[in-house]
């Protein structure tokens, strides 16, 4: 026990070293970035934006980190010898990974429990100062058991945009409604249609109704009919869909009632259970890191090339990242079922690190 509380303390202030360290780096760059894209900002607001944008940019490198900080571990314990008395004792190698695979499957349950959320609020946040900062004014979106519903802010006024149910790209609305509102809160006009496609700059409604609100006593009178109408649009498709929330923008612990929401209304909600079964499972792609990391330099430093062995193992880790992002775009797609796009590469990076390890295991 005394020996595997003083490989895991030894893994824990290696990780927090590291982790410190690329956070400041990533702030410096972030600081630089964000005063020569806004140059015309204030130094306070600046310093906001880094900050919001920190907790999400360290987040997403947090398997970088992980495997770094197992490389440097073990790394030092072959250039002290330490792995050659822990094996003189008796104690085999995977014995001594049980520390630091313990406080990585700690540190993703923390991650996913804690920090997630932290992510969350912080880059909701960071895109709606972006937004702002940007004059694209302000996109409000509400998923209901009534379908969604679309606030647009412009400088002449706003509209609100209903529709009962979505395309899963979102660039067709079904049985959608269009109020345009003056800046004084009056309705102006009212467009209702059977299906509304998102097009370059313009809306293409389909066997669409309008009526004039703006001073006609009897706007039912006036309405007029239009097997095709084109209204002009200030949203784009990605607009729309950072309005509608990127999954990174909602908590873990909210996922669940959220897809329970969109599902009831009719919406896809197909890219944020990917997301959310990605996140369960990040605890053992975390844990497969750790053990790759040892795989390839948990020996004495006389017995291999050190630089070598970094290198493969930070190469390895960086194709098992890439595979599981590549998996995580097959399942938002609908091209493989969403608990193997999210399961199937931890699980099995875990399996390959633990072959590799024992395969390279001399004791």
């Amino acid at each position: 026990m005394i020996l595997h509380l003083y490989f895991a303390r030894r893994f824990l202030w290696t990780f927090l070293s590291l982790a410190l360290t690329f956070a400041v780096l990533l702030g410096l760059i972030d600081l630089v970035d964000e005063v020569q894209d806004h140059p015309d900002l204030q130094l306070v607001e600046v310093f906001e934006i880094v900050l919001l944008n920190m907790p999400h940019a360290n987040y997403e490198i947090m398997p970088l980190i992980l495997i770094l900080a197992s490389v440097a571990l073990f790394v030092r314990l072959g250039r002290s010898s330490e792995i050659v008395v822990v094996r003189a004792a008796g104690r085999s190698a995977l014995t001594g990974l049980a520390g630091p695979v313990t406080v990585a499957g700690l540190i993703g349950l923390l991650a996913i429990t804690m920090f997630n959320p932290i992510v969350a609020a912080s880059s909701k946040r960071y895109g709606d100062l972006n937004n702002r900062i940007a004059g694209e004014g302000e996109n409000v979106l509400a998923i209901s058991d009534e379908g969604l519903w679309l606030r647009q802010g412009v400088a002449e006024g706003q509209t609100v945009i209903h529709a009962v149910s979505a395309s899963p790209d979102l660039n067709v609305l079904y049985g959608a409604t269009f109020i345009d509102f003056t800046r004084d809160g009056d309705p102006q006009t009212r467009v209702t249609a059977e299906s509304a496609r998102l097009g370059d700059g313009e809306w293409v409604l389909q066997n669409a109704k309008f009526w004039d609100l703006a001073g006609a006593d009897n706007p039912e009178a006036s309405a007029e009919t239009h097997e095709t109408l084109r209204i002009p649009a200030a949203l784009t498709r990605d607009r729309i869909i950072d309005s509608f929330g990127k999954p990174e923008y909602i908590p873990i612990w909210d996922l669940p009632a959220f897809i329970n929401q969109l599902e009831s209304a009719g919406f896809s909600a197909r890219r944020y259970a990917v997301w959310f079964q990605m996140e369960l499972a990040q605890p053992i792609f975390l844990i497969a890191l750790v053990v790759i990391g040892a795989a390839f330099t948990m020996r004495h430093a006389r017995l291999a090339n050190t630089g070598t062995s970094v290198l493969a193992a930070v190469m390895l880790g960086f194709s098992l990242h890439y595979v599981r992002n590549f998996a995580q775009v097959l399942g938002e797609n609908g091209q493989i079922p969403v608990a193997l796009a999210a399961w199937a590469p931890p699980v099995a990076s875990l399996l390959l690190a633990l072959g590799l390890f024992l395969q390279r295991e001399e004791g």
